[in-house]
């Protein structure tokens, strides 16, 4: 019996990771080069020590340019882009039927509390969660499954009793590791991602009632 679902945030609750990925691109055009989707999914949903695209690009730049310019120049198309963001079609819903149900709910997130906590504020979703692990309370980040092992020991349920929400590889990764339920619900970025062995993969939480996702889980 499923007993509690853990959400993963940027990307899966709100699309942070779409305007990155536009962010970075529209600098790169500017330096006349390309970032190609495979190479920056590497740290989609993780860290920048697998790849980090401001120090790349820096590198393969024939005349030389300071990271702190480039990392400048990117989040200030990141911020801008980042204006208009919402919750993601159904987030709300979801956990709405979860605390109807009776479930416990968990967020995951490779992300530092300090990045999440003004949308959390931003959007009313902090009373959803009865556990918040971020990269600040563990020593590796997805797809080291050590946040979704964290969640599972505060929501006290066992890796069989939990539904996972992921939106990218290496948190699918995470979830899978431990040994959690996967669900996989991409966003415009990470659909193309080449996702396999999920339990579930639904294009958006619209298209699907949490009742129904648990329902299809058990079966």
């Amino acid at each position: 019996m499923i007993k509690a679902v853990v959400f993963d945030f940027d990307g899966l609750m709100v699309d942070t990771e779409t305007p990155a990925y536009h962010a970075f691109c529209k600098v790169y055009g500017e330096y006349g080069k390309e970032l190609p989707l495979a190479m920056y999914a590497q740290c989609v949903g993780t860290s920048f020590d697998v790849f980090n695209p401001y120090t790349y690009l820096a590198e393969i730049l024939v005349h030389s340019v300071d990271v702190e310019v480039i990392r400048k120049q990117v989040d200030d198309q990141y911020r801008e882009l980042l204006r208009q963001i919402e919750p993601r079609p159904g987030v709300v819903d979801y956990l709405n039927e979860a605390k109807v149900l009776g479930l416990k709910i968990g967020l995951a997130s490779s992300s530092y509390f300090n990045w999440i906590e003004p949308y959390l504020t931003r959007f009313g979703l902090h009373e959803y969660f009865d556990s918040i692990n971020t990269a600040d309370l563990v020593k590796e980040v997805k797809p080291d499954p050590e946040l979704y092992l964290i969640s599972l020991q505060k929501l006290e349920v066992h890796p069989e009793e939990a539904i996972s929400f992921e939106d990218s590889l290496n948190g699918f990764t995470a979830a899978k590791s431990a040994g959690l339920r996967t669900v996989i619900v991409p966003n415009e970025m990470t659909s193309t991602f080449p996702f396999e062995h999920y339990d579930l993969k639904i294009p958006s939480m619209e298209a699907m009632t949490l009742k129904e996702v648990i329902r299809q889980i058990e079966q």
